[in-house]
């Protein structure tokens, strides 16, 4: 059953429903929403940036607005749509701060496994999630934002914890992944350069290196993989050219992307897009 809520002034959309509402993604295509997926006691498969992923019992699988989604199977799954209009991740960053860690993380398809004891929290807020969607009064959206609020922070924390990050230190550290992570997602088509998010963070070009040395990455290699993600996205689900994609991920000559795609993946964009036609 749908249970729906939309705010007519301001286009906000939530849509929490069981596995019905991904019929509409048999085949992949943009999500356009933020998501959760939520399983029971069976396993779900689906298929995001075109790689199979199996959400395994009462498990929580977060996906982002700008991902390519396709739904394989799955029963008994509650699903939340919401979109940037009723909940922004970015504007509500400093409440929640999940940005970073849930959504546009390094994680790309971030799976989080319930005790029993959350599988009962998750199941309660449920139940009030659906009672306030059934409940027609002027608070109706505030509410519904505080139990999205509420939802996003459990998940995290969740997320946070199965990635270890309890010490200060090592918070320290996330924090500032998570940030730059962040910044990455909104400025990865056209600043391409660690100088320019170490200027935005107030850091040392060599400091955001060695912090990030412990998570064995690189900030340079967070930025190239965005790219790289972006560029086989626009590959594999539109019809754009190897240089029109060069052009808009902020390349000014082709053959730069053609370099780095092939360094990163051992094939060059028409490689890549041959191999999947082959495939498909």
């Amino acid at each position: 059953m749908m249970h729906a809520f939309t705010e007519f002034t301001t286009n906000a959309v939530l849509k929490i429903s069981n596995e019905s509402i991904l019929q509409n993604y048999v085949s992949a295509k943009p999500l356009d929403v933020f998501a959760f997926i939520c399983t029971n006691t069976t396993a779900a498969q689906v298929v995001i940036d075109n790689i199979p992923v199996t959400i395994n019992p009462h498990s929580i699988l977060a996906l982002t607005n700008v991902q390519y989604f396709q739904f394989v199977s799955g029963q008994n799954l509650r699903v939340y749509f919401f979109n940037r209009e009723f909940y922004c991740i970015k504007d509500h960053d400093k409440e929640v701060g999940c940005a970073g860690v849930l959504f546009y993380g390094n994680e790309q398809n971030p799976l989080i496994t319930l005790s029993k004891t959350e599988q009962t929290k998750f199941n309660v807020l449920h139940d009030i999630f659906i009672d306030e969607l059934e409940t027609k009064d002027n608070i109706q959206a505030e509410m519904l934002r505080m139990l999205m609020a509420r939802f996003i922070i459990k998940t995290t924390r969740l997320l946070k914890d199965k990635n270890n990050a309890s010490a200060q230190q090592q918070n320290t550290k996330n924090e500032l992944l998570r940030q730059f992570n962040v910044l990455v997602e909104m400025h990865f088509r056209e600043q391409h350069s660690v100088q320019f998010y170490a200027d935005t963070l107030f850091k040392s070009a060599k400091t955001l290196s060695n912090s990030f040395s412990k998570f064995n990455t690189s900030p340079l290699k967070i930025i190239h993989e965005r790219i790289i993600l972006e560029a086989k996205r626009l590959l594999m689900y539109t019809n754009k050219t190897a240089k029109e994609i060069a052009f808009e991920l902020g390349f000014d000559d082709a053959s730069h992307l053609s370099r780095l795609f092939k360094k990163h993946t051992n094939l060059s964009p028409s490689e890549f897009k041959k191999q999947l036609e082959i495939t498909n």
